[in-house]
């Protein structure tokens, strides 16, 4: 995963955060790549599945979100770092080619903000093995996401901080102090209601989509929206482009 540090990227103007999967994507990446990886053959058949419902019977228990991405890290256990990164990039260079992987008008987006001088970061509770190969070639100068942890090497199956809800929000205002930026200066894109910390910490949200929560919070605050599937979007008010962070 992108290491962020004082010196990365570029200073002087704002940050730009986006969220990942079904945001700056279409797919959800951990499930995307749990599939490919649990399908290379050294498995038993079905053990994707298996996998999968595990996690969705937990989340229908009402399993919190982030408890949720703990499980799904428990089954990397005993897994290496460096057969994970290599498993991400075939991964992600199959994945990369399907129609839809991008969500053109984010990443459009994205580019824009890169191209004005924005720093910017990816928050996403995936991991390392998706989010290096995305964030490489989007463009994103920084990306944080739940960091497993290892020793010697390998997965113990545990995590620190699962990056989901109010820790987007937490990471959003350490970055903008490292750098120097504020927040009112910063924009965030999200697609999900655990993304609300992360829009309601920065001077400039952005919905994607249509996810219920979200949308009152942009109808009632102002807030713009980029459809889902459409490179058009949804000011509050005006009707004016956005432009890149500016401070």
């Amino acid at each position: 995963m992108t290491t962020p540090n004082e010196e990365s990227g570029p200073r002087g103007r704002g940050i730009a955060f986006f969220d990942v999967d079904e945001t700056l994507i279409g797919p959800k990446s951990m499930f995307s790549f749990l599939e490919f990886h649990f399908g290379d053959g050294s498995r038993e058949p079905g053990s994707y599945e298996r996998a999968v419902a595990h996690l969705r019977a937990a989340a229908a228990r009402g399993v919190p979100r982030q408890d949720v991405n703990r499980l799904y890290y428990r089954l990397m256990a005993g897994e290496s770092v460096e057969g994970l990164r290599a498993a991400g990039r075939k991964w992600f260079s199959e994945a990369a080619r399907a129609p839809g992987f991008w969500h053109t008008p984010v990443l459009e987006r994205l580019r824009r903000h890169r191209a004005g001088g924005d720093l910017v970061v990816l928050l996403s509770g995936s991991f390392f093995a998706c989010l290096d190969p995305i964030a490489e070639a989007a463009g994103a100068h920084w990306a944080l996401g739940t960091r497993p942890v290892v020793r010697d090497g390998l997965l113990t199956g545990e995590v620190l901080v699962p990056m989901i809800g109010a820790t987007k929000g937490v990471a959003a205002r350490a970055a903008a102090a490292v750098r120097d930026v504020p927040l009112s200066d910063c924009t965030a894109y999200g697609d999900h209601s655990s993304d609300l910390a992360l829009l309601s910490s920065v001077g400039s949200p952005v919905v994607v989509g249509e996810d219920s929560v979200l949308a009152a919070h942009a109808e009632a605050h102002g807030w713009e929206r980029v459809t889902a599937g459409s490179g058009h979007p949804v000011p509050a008010s005006g009707g004016e482009e956005p432009r890149p962070s500016r401070r």
